[in-house]
């Protein structure tokens, strides 16, 4: 029997697409629809301009009218494709697959992690999202590979990867979906299931509003400088400022697998958004890395613009986007949380 030499790739890895489900008035969408509709259309415009989209929809219907508002904004149809499927919502960052590589000899293969979804520590119902994975490869949308059911509640926004080994996640995500299970235990199951090498672990971090428990995806990230973008807050009078200073002080410590200490880009604190008395989580770290681009979460804030700035350097050779994402911040995630990049020829069909 062949060891398994898993590799899952950093985002700025090359991609064969972008993965996201349309959003419709059976999701928690409902009430502002219109709204959040037009992130998506922006969002589906801008990643089509690189590369392909594959696009969820619940029905024809849905499908027909998803198209006709791309149509409308100028979106490149012939990079779109849409797929057929149940969902309960539209977070495919944490429902979506995670695809490794697998490389055995001379021959490279893919697998694709289907860990339990639980609605984020079963705070809500999520048995179509926990399914969706096995309906996505019963449509035939990827390359053939192994499917690897993993009986492991783990989200994709609980989890970032340089793509050479190393994995960056937070206590008190992982320790909230597995309070039965010490750190030791956590680090073998990621190291297993993920072919990682490290897993560097954070104390501090959290956004008031964000109701993942933390994940990673909305706190820091790897940049391809060997550095890491994280979400800082400079505003004493705030009551993230001494959470995210620790948390700061956690990545400077922090060593590559080389010794050497990661370059911090510090990003921007937004003005605190409310929805009447509830305060939203607008975290420029939620950002998506994609062929050529990265696209970059705008709030209407004045930060937005130095946000745009300091990710951009820390993604070189990259065209950097802006896509409103105000509308999505009122179910508590951003841009990055709506989608899931595939890696470069998992997917069917012509490179787009």
């Amino acid at each position: 029997m062949v060891d398994r030499a898993l590799r899952w790739p950093a985002e700025w890895e090359p991609q064969a697409g972008v993965l996201v489900a349309w959003p419709h008035a059976q999701t928690d969408w409902a009430a502002r629809l219109a709204a959040v509709e037009s992130s998506y259309t922006a969002l589906v415009c801008a990643i089509t301009r690189h590369e392909r989209c594959l696009i969820c929809v619940a029905d024809a219907g849905l499908q027909a009218r998803a198209q006709n508002l791309l149509v409308a904004a100028g979106a490149q149809l012939q990079r779109i494709q849409f797929v057929q499927v149940p969902y309960d919502d539209t977070w495919l960052r944490d429902s979506g697959p995670i695809v490794l590589r697998d490389q055995l000899g001379d021959e490279l293969a893919y697998e694709y992690a289907d860990f339990h979804f639980t609605g984020w520590g079963g705070k809500f119902s999520a048995e179509r999202d926990d399914a969706l994975i096995q309906r996505l490869l019963e449509q035939d949308v990827f390359v053939s590979g192994r499917h690897v059911p993993h009986d492991f509640a783990l989200e994709g926004g609980a989890i970032e990867g340089d793509g050479a080994g190393t994995l960056l996640t937070t206590w008190r995500c992982l320790h909230q979906r597995h309070p039965q299970l010490d750190r030791d235990a956590l680090d073998g199951i990621l190291r297993k299931d993920l072919g990682a090498q490290r897993i560097l672990w954070l104390q501090h971090g959290y956004l008031e509003g964000d109701d993942t428990d933390a994940h990673i995806d909305t706190l820091a990230r790897f940049s391809p400088d060997g550095g890491i973008v994280f979400q800082a807050c400079d505003d004493p009078s705030d009551a993230h400022y001494a959470e995210l200073g620790a948390m700061r002080d956690e990545l400077a410590a922090l060593r590559d697998a080389q010794g050497r200490p990661y370059r911090l880009h510090a990003l921007p604190w937004a003005r605190p958004i409310r929805d009447g008395q509830r305060r939203l989580a607008a975290s420029y770290a939620n950002y998506l890395v994609i062929n050529g681009a990265v696209l970059v979460p705008g709030y209407d804030d004045p930060a937005d613009a130095q946000a745009t700035r300091i990710i951009g350097a820390a993604h070189p050779g990259r065209s950097v986007v802006q896509v409103r994402c105000r509308a999505l911040i009122w179910q508590n995630g951003s841009l990055h949380c709506v989608t899931m990049q595939i890696p470069a020829g998992a997917l069917r069909g012509p490179a787009g």
